[in-house]
Parts: C-alpha cells; structure tokens; sequence
C-alpha cells in the first residue's frame, strides 16, 4: 500500500494522472509533511538533525496514516542516505542479515544507510537484540516506527540507544489541508456539502491515508449534485474505531473511564465506556472494571454501588447483546454521580502492610477459644467480654495483640453513608473512654 505522503525518497518528474492520489500527494521535503511540524519544522528535533546533516537512531511513535514512512523515507533523502526498508510483519531473521550486509556494502562505498523498521514493535525480543551491535557499532541508523507505546513493547536497551519521536494525530486543520491539496491536483471541488466534508473529516479520526482513500472513491464516481451527510454515508464505508484489545489503547481508555468515574463526570464516564464497547470491548471486561471502581473509589460512602454493578452484571448475562448494554449504562451512572470515599481502598493497604509487618503476633488471650482445660488455665478466653449481654450492646475490649496499639486503619470521609458511619465510631470511643475510665464520664 503507497504510503500517506511519500513512498519512495524524493524523485523529479511528475506522476501519470492515474497514479493513487495518496502517491500524487506525497511531498519533495519534510517540510511539506502535514500535521508534524513540531517534529519535522525548524525548531523541531527532527528539522534539526537534518540541518546538522546527521541523524540518531529513533523511534517514530504515533497513531495510523500520520506520516511515519514518509518522514523516515524523507530523512534519508534530506541526509544523502541509503535507505532500506523492511516490515517487522514480513521479514525475519534472514531479511535482517540481508539488510544488514547491504549496509556493510554500502560502507565500503562510503555511504551510511537508514535501516527503516515498520511496525518494529511486532519483532520479539531476541530480533530486537539482534540490532543493537549495528546500531552501537554504526553500521546503520535505525529508524522504527510503531502505534504502540514504545515503553512496553521495545526492550530496554533498545530503548537506551533511541529518540523516540511522538507523531501527533492529524487535527481537523491539517486533514482539511490535505483535501483541499487534493482538490488542487484533481483540479475540481470534491463532490460533497460543506457538512459533509466536515463529516469526512471527522470520520477519518485523525487518520490522513483514511481520508485520501476516500477521498478518491468520491473524485472516482460521477456525482451530478454535491452530496449531503446522509448520501455520503451510505456510499461510503463505514470506518471501525481502531482498538486493540490487549495494546495501549485499550488500556488509555479504561484509564479514561476509571478517571472519569472518580472525578464524578457522567458524560465523560459514559463517552469513554461507548468508546470500548462501540470497538469491540468485552462488555464482561467493562463490568468487572465498574464492580472493581465500586469498592476502591466509593465503598461505604454508598454501598449500593457494589450492589448496582453486580446487578448490571447479572442483567447482562441474562439479557445479552444489546438489550443488555443498558444495565451497564446504568451501573456506569450509578458510579459516576455516587459519593466517592477511596477510604476503604486504603485501609486494605495499611491492613496488609501491618499485617505483613507483624505477621507473628498473637491474638490477645481474652478473645481466644479455650476448648480444653490447659488452655482455660493458661488463660485463654479469660476476661472475655460478651457484648450482647451489655445494656448498650458495647463491651469497649481490646482485641489488638498486646504489642500492637489500636491503630485507624479505617479512616472513612465525610460524603455520603460514611458521614453516619462516622458517627457511629465516634459514638463507640466515647463508649470506650467511658468505660476505660468511669469517673470522667
């Protein structure tokens, strides 16, 4: 497939009116590249390598039909490089020696290669390895690109030897400049309303080879009358979100909706749950997430919460597809505007680490069971204080271990339920205070 701006380093002469538009569009220079300019302008780490005249090995970060190949395909024409490309896809270890002897080859003539790596992140962790003695040695610059986060899925010492460069998503102004550069070379309007171009523009989702490829299905067709939305979007395809389930994205998103849930914003909560189920997401996955969400940022402030995301779960189960998409909906809003108290979440923590610190204590003597005669003598469940038998249903005993003083692991906040549960553990230290000591009361 050409690439979104550039598909081969810089050549005179003009392409046949034939040729792909995405090919017709492809620009002479890294500074006709759209969208990228706080990378590839001046003032950019990019614009500046070129004007020294010498590039590092980096690593080119960002979303689908933004540039990458061209930038990469530019860099060594802008340098006077050899470039050599290859697909992580579809090369192996045999691609690689090959690319590697060509650069070695190309030495001897006195001319450096750019070694460009598409979607280097599908290499394993061994191939990986296996650049890095002709990247220290200098034998090639490597150049790869990749839509997944760089941190997870590059090993470390490649990582070391790198720049990474983050691609931005194209913005609504820089895809609306690709299609009026389209428009230039075809020489005529696209055949679409001003609201329909808009909605072109937004439904490409900041992907420029989307956009141009449609753009060329609407420039093949005769079109008598310019199209409105609704015309357009039943010509053309619909674009999927691009989601994958186990990459970075699907975890952006649960952040977005777990966030979003906590700073109590119901529309944001719900737009970012639309966004995973919309793409695909196991609706499963989402409700554990929300019953998740319900102990650790509301907890006792409303314990219905728990409650609500267990129904939903069971309504999902039982409904199904789509029917069932409702109940999340509702266990989702339910989150969202409920009182928010972590408090629970946090004495889980400050329980474990007590726990683990003192791990070897005994329970104090009084609340133990004495089944037999030499555990009764030893002392075991002496002085036990049974607190239904107390007027007020309270004995105030201590049930720490002896060499641990009572200690808040609970501290819950003043919203919602945990307001009355706060009350009700100040009304049990004045109980305890009372009968620690009778005569200040």
């Amino acid at each position: 497939m050409s690439d979104l701006f550039h598909d081969e380093p810089a050549q005179t002469g003009t392409l046949p009116k034939t040729a792909p538009l995405a090919d017709q569009l492809r620009p002479a220079q890294l500074s006709e590249v759209i969208g990228q300019e706080h990378l590839t302008g001046p003032e950019g780490a990019i614009g500046r390598m070129v004007a020294a005249g010498k590039l590092s090995s980096m690593i080119l970060w960002g979303p689908p039909g933004t540039g990458k190949t061209s930038i990469a395909r530019l860099l060594a024409d802008a340098v006077k490089m050899h470039y050599k490309p290859i697909s992580a896809v579809f090369s192996g270890v045999a691609d690689l020696k090959k690319a590697f002897a060509e650069a070695e080859t190309m030495a001897r003539t006195g001319k450096q290669t750019l070694l460009f790596v598409d979607e280097i992140h599908r290499f394993n962790r061994a191939q990986q390895d296996g650049f890095l003695p002709f990247v220290e040695s200098g034998l090639v610059t490597l150049v790869g690109a990749t839509t997944e986060n760089p941190s997870f899925e590059l090993n470390a010492a490649l990582l070391s030897r790198s720049q990474v460069m983050v691609l931005h998503r194209l913005d609504d102004a820089a895809l609306a400049t690709l299609l009026a550069r389209a428009e230039d070379i075809m020489e005529r309007p696209l055949p679409v309303t001003a609201d329909a171009k808009s909605a072109l523009i937004s439904s490409a989702d900041g992907d420029g080879r989307f956009l141009l490829n449609q753009a060329e299905t609407l420039f093949s067709i005769s079109i008598e009358n310019p199209l409105d939305p609704a015309a357009m979007a039943a010509l053309l395809q619909r674009r999927m979100p691009v989601y994958d389930k186990d990459r970075e994205g699907h975890y952006n998103l649960i952040s977005a909706l777990h966030k979003s849930l906590r700073g109590s914003d119901p529309q944001a909560a719900l737009y970012w749950m639309a966004r995973m189920l919309v793409a695909g997401e196991e609706p499963l996955y989402v409700l554990r997430r929300l019953v998740r969400f319900a102990s650790e940022d509301i907890g006792l402030a409303d314990p219905q919460a728990l409650v609500q995301c267990l129904a939903a779960k069971d309504a999902y189960e039982f409904l199904g597809s789509p029917e069932g998409e409702v109940a999340i909906v509702q266990a989702c809003l339910y989150l969202a505007t409920a009182p928010k108290s972590n408090a629970a979440y946090k004495a889980q923590k400050s329980a474990w680490k007590l726990a683990r610190d003192t791990g070897s204590l005994m329970p104090p003597a009084n609340i133990l069971n004495a089944p037999t005669k030499l555990m009764k003598d030893i002392g075991y469940g002496a002085g036990y204080a049974y607190d239904h038998d107390r007027a007020d249903g309270f004995s105030g005993a201590n049930y720490w271990p002896d060499q641990v003083p009572p200690t808040q692991l609970y501290q819950p906040v003043e919203r919602g339920f945990e307001r009355k549960i706060i009350e009700r553990l100040q009304y049990w230290d004045r109980l305890r205070a009372r009968k620690a000591d009778p005569d200040a009361a």
